[in-house]
């Protein structure tokens, strides 16, 4: 569903959006019309995200799905339902085939973006890998996960900013990245909200800056990146997971006017 020119060449970013984890299906279906209808008003290409599970979590109690076939039957409804592209994560060599059956995209996590077998699985499917730069990696590094999907077969690379680890419980977003990933010859994207978290507190579930989403998103699109990654929840507050840096989704069409006003205004 998804080609290079359909994220590159229309004349605007394309967004990666929707709720860190499938709760239910009402919940995914409810987020996804929404969103839907304002990228169709905007002409911002959409991709819907949603993990089908949630495998790198704090504490052991923490939320990680609703069942993995029961969660990836959602996201394929989705797509079906709106005639949009989804993706997913993958954490093991393993899922890369099964998430394959019913997503359009697959999405490596920042801590996984070395593992060269899940690289190499998500490339073997033939679906778009879209691969999140660590937090603990240069921008320049990234251009060896990028290489072992390329030598596995498949050009359809992704790459994603989501900030750089800060101290312990904070992230920095390097706006150098951007331009040097792109230098690589794949669309960049940056992820606004993760870039806002903040990881390892005490509690065990991560905080957030939710208020700085519009400045984050504003500086990507003038240093040119290709694509957004925004969480987005209607109920943050009482998300099952990344609640505290999610965008609550009635904020997001206002958000997204002020960029489209920002990416014309650079061009």
């Amino acid at each position: 569903m998804m080609t290079t020119y359909d994220l590159k060449n229309n004349g605007n970013f394309f967004l990666i959006a929707g709720p860190c984890v499938i709760e239910g299906e009402g919940m995914a279906l409810r987020i996804a019309e929404h969103i839907t209808e304002i990228t169709g008003r905007l002409n911002i290409p959409y991709i819907y995200k949603g993990s089908y599970r949630k495998a790198n979590r704090s504490r052991l109690d923490s939320f990680t799905g609703i069942g993995d076939e029961k969660a990836l039957k959602v996201l394929r409804k989705v797509s079906e339902t709106f005639n949009i592209p989804t993706i997913t994560d993958i954490h093991e060599a393993y899922e890369a085939e099964i998430a394959a059956g019913y997503v359009d995209m697959l999405q490596i996590p920042a801590f996984l973006c070395r593992q060269t077998d899940l690289l190499v699985a998500a490339a073997r499917t033939g679906k778009y890998v879209n691969i999140k730069k660590g937090q603990f990696l240069s921008p320049d590094a990234m251009q060896f996960a990028a290489q072992k999907v390329i030598d596995a077969g498949n050009v359809n690379v992704i790459l994603t900013e989501r900030g750089t680890t800060f101290g312990y419980t904070d992230l920095v977003v390097d706006y150098r990245s951007i331009p040097l990933m792109q230098r690589f010859g794949y669309p960049v994207v940056m992820d606004v909200t993760h870039s806002l978290q903040q990881p390892n507190q005490v509690s065990g579930v991560a905080g957030g800056l939710p208020g700085l989403i519009e400045t984050i998103a504003k500086a990507a699109i003038v240093v040119g990146a290709d694509g957004l990654f925004i969480e987005t929840h209607f109920d943050p507050a009482h998300a099952k997971s990344d609640g505290a840096n999610m965008l609550h989704l009635d904020l997001l069409e206002d958000l997204l006017r002020k960029l489209v006003r920002v990416r014309e205004a650079i061009r």
